[in-house]
């Protein structure tokens, strides 16, 4: 690789180019991607776009022994004691049972709403470890698309980065308030907002 990049810093009109070809990529980018905030080797990227096969991949989860795919919305992993949300925000009939199209949407570009799952309640272990994951030591990791598919393609999820807790109300589902770490970009915000 060392050698490849000697030979192309020499040559002055393709290194050129290729200067204007990224600057030209970086203007038409609906958002920048950021490195998680975080010590562990996870090569996830804040507002980067990713498949459930892939984070679980990042995290180990996935991996040539186990190679299911979760399919829960929330996905505690223990290793690194972090709770994966996984939010489709546009749930359909066909898709998604009653029981499982909760309300999820943003409320701005620094706050989210989030209903767990149906059986949750604020006293339960889970309702305990959501509410209190900042003083326990636990960290959430929030992952949104607005749909399940684009026609016969998966949708991939957009990885929003870490949320923390603001407050709930109810129960089977609660609905959790979450502020987010780094802001939801201008072009993603309104079909998370307007998703209900």
């Amino acid at each position: 690789m060392s050698e490849v990049l000697a030979l192309l810093w020499q040559a002055d009109a393709w290194r050129e180019e290729l200067r204007q070809l990224l600057e030209l990529l970086a203007e038409a980018a609906d958002h920048r991607v950021h490195p998680l905030p975080w010590a562990l080797p996870v090569p996830l990227r804040v507002h980067g776009r990713y498949s459930r096969a892939e984070i679980e991949a990042a995290f180990g989860i996935l991996r040539d022994d186990a190679p299911w795919i979760h399919r829960e919305g929330v996905l505690w992993h223990e290793p690194s004691q972090t709770d994966l949300l996984f939010v489709t925000l546009n749930k359909s009939e066909s898709l998604f049972s009653p029981t499982t199209r909760y309300r999820d949407l943003a409320l701005g570009p620094a706050l989210f709403h989030w209903e767990s799952q149906s059986t949750t309640t604020a006293a339960s272990p889970t309702g305990q470890r959501t509410i209190h994951h900042a003083a326990r030591g636990s960290r959430v990791l929030l992952f949104v698309r607005e749909h399940r598919r684009q026609g016969t393609v998966t949708e991939p999820f957009r990885c929003l980065g870490f949320v923390s807790y603001e407050s709930h109300a109810g129960g089977r589902p609660m609905a959790i308030r979450w502020r987010l770490e780094r802001e939801i970009p201008a072009g993603w915000l309104q079909g998370m907002v307007l998703a209900v």
